[in-house]
């Protein structure tokens, strides 16, 4: 075998271990949702837009969530997020007769999420519990903060960055 096929085999083997690594200096986050058919987001949407339906913002969410949850917690400890809520920036009027309502985001629609959390340490011993309701009164005076204004979850991805800059002692 000639040392120019070895190379990329080598460059592969050092990529798996470098995020083995980074991997191994954060503990570990996840985000369960608790009857997502019952948030006030997915309700507004089908009796306004029921053409617009679309869950997909959740997986989304959900891993944007967890990988900035687990950049928080410590090596060995684990955060456990179930989201109870979620109503985004924004709100669809009521219009007579549209085919393609659309959502109006204005200060008297700040994006909601209601969550219960659980820090647990290696052994799973609670460290922390609770309920939380964040809210994003100033929503529409947020610097983007690395996030583009074309995304369409920026104001709930501000909104947990926010609650999770905290640290896990103050969560």
């Amino acid at each position: 075998m000639s040392i120019y096929r070895i190379r990329p085999i080598i460059g592969l083997v050092l990529i798996v271990f470098a995020a083995a690594a980074a991997a191994a200096t954060h503990g570990t986050a996840t985000v369960r949702y608790d009857h997502p058919e019952n948030f006030t987001e997915t309700k507004e949407v089908q009796a306004f837009a029921p053409l617009q339906a679309d869950s997909g913002y959740l997986v989304t969410l959900k891993a944007y969530i967890e990988k900035q949850a687990a950049t928080i917690v410590p090596p060995g400890e684990r955060l456990d997020i179930v989201i109870t809520d979620i109503d985004r920036a924004g709100s669809y009027l009521p219009s007579a007769g549209r085919l393609n309502p659309v959502r109006i985001v204005s200060d008297n629609y700040p994006p909601r999420i209601n969550l219960h959390f659980r820090l647990l340490d290696s052994h799973g011993k609670t460290i922390r519990e609770g309920d939380r309701r964040l809210i994003g009164l100033d929503f529409m005076y947020d610097s983007p903060g690395g996030l583009s204004d074309s995304d369409p979850l920026r104001h709930e991805k501000r909104l947990v960055d926010r609650w999770l800059r905290r640290g896990p002692a103050k969560l």
